[in-house]
């Protein structure tokens, strides 16, 4: 699907209507300022919930209300977020968006069990495509 910003809405109820309000991770992957903390801004947005949403790059890990999780392992290595014990945070009852979310940790959580969903952002022009694809049941 092909949005312009203000169309971004469309997306986040496709991903929402995917995701089912069940517990899941949801790998964001695009290039720098492709817009995955833009997308996860709208998606907090659409659950009522009254949060600033920024990139957690830095801090790892931000949470929006009780369930939505935020992390952002651009600088990390797989690792070095295993050694920080993020790993386990998975196992938290929510949804799980990770920025930059590469092919290794995808492979992990599908082989602990982990419901996983890929969100693949790419800017054409003024406009994002996005496709979501799901890993695993």
């Amino acid at each position: 699907m092909i949005c312009g910003a203000n169309e971004i809405e469309n997306i986040v109820k496709e991903v929402d209507i995917a995701i089912d309000d069940r517990d899941c991770v949801v790998l964001l992957r695009g290039d720098l300022a492709s817009g995955k903390t833009t997308f996860v801004k709208h998606f907090v947005k659409s659950k009522h919930i009254d949060s600033a949403v920024t990139s957690p790059t830095f801090s790892l890990q931000a949470i929006y209300g009780d369930h939505i999780f935020h992390y952002d392992v651009y600088n990390k290595t797989l690792g070095e977020f295993l050694s920080l014990g993020m790993f386990e945070e998975f196992e938290k009852k929510g949804i799980h968006f990770v920025e930059w979310g590469e092919e290794n940790l995808e492979k992990l959580l599908v082989d602990f069990g982990f419901r996983v969903f890929v969100l693949n952002i790419k800017k054409i022009d003024n406009k994002r495509e996005y496709l979501i694809e799901q890993i695993n049941s």
